[in-house]
């Protein structure tokens, strides 16, 4: 860290560590969120896997009937909600709309209507995982950036700020205390002149 020894340096260091004193607190906080908001995503992430794991033994039975599935179901739209934890925008749970063709049911075998609502669960159900996954991501890097500007404030811009300002007050007082000796040697020079 580069500083002049002089008093507008002084002055300038004294504001911007006021600056980063007071955004400490701020981030620690962002930080703590972040951390939280993290642990309820990585819960979620758990929840889903067991949902998963669910999903995969209801659709056991259906894997050698999957290859002759008609192409009724296809997605018409997805809506996705966004939120802000702290700064950081994570998408919500998201509304999917499917478009299910028509067939006549005596055109079709008995299992298609279950097959066609269990794929839509599968369907809603990856779009969930798919989120949650990019949720988890985005927090894991907001809340590693928001640790290391916690610990860059903390262990480091602090206290050399801190150390800066303390050796630039006793260079100072150091240069008034010479300027006040050398002044007075200088009186008692001109008192003496004046006596002899």
């Amino acid at each position: 860290m580069k500083y002049q020894l002089n008093k507008p340096a002084l002055q300038k260091l004294r504001r911007d560590l006021a600056i980063r004193v007071r955004a400490l607190p701020i981030l620690k906080a962002k930080e703590t969120a972040l951390r939280l908001e993290l642990r309820k995503c990585q819960a979620r992430l758990v929840k889903l896997k067991h949902e998963s794991e669910d999903l995969k033994k209801q659709c056991e039975p259906f894997v050698e009937l999957w290859s002759e599935y008609p192409g009724l179901l296809s997605i018409s739209a997805i809506d996705i909600q966004h939120r802000s934890v702290a700064g950081v925008a994570l998408a919500e749970a998201a509304t999917v709309e499917f478009k299910v063709i028509k067939a006549g049911l005596f055109h079709q075998r008995a299992w298609v209507v279950k097959g066609t609502e269990l794929l839509r669960r599968i369907v809603r159900f990856r779009i969930e995982s798919d989120i949650e996954r990019k949720n988890a991501q985005l927090l894991h890097e907001a809340r590693k950036k928001a640790t290391q500007k916690v610990n860059l404030y903390e262990k480091v811009q602090i206290p050399q700020y801190t150390n800066a300002i303390r050796r630039i007050r006793n260079f100072l007082d150091d240069k008034e205390n010479l300027s006040r000796a050398a002044q007075k040697i200088v009186k008692e020079k001109t008192r003496l002149a004046a006596i002899a």
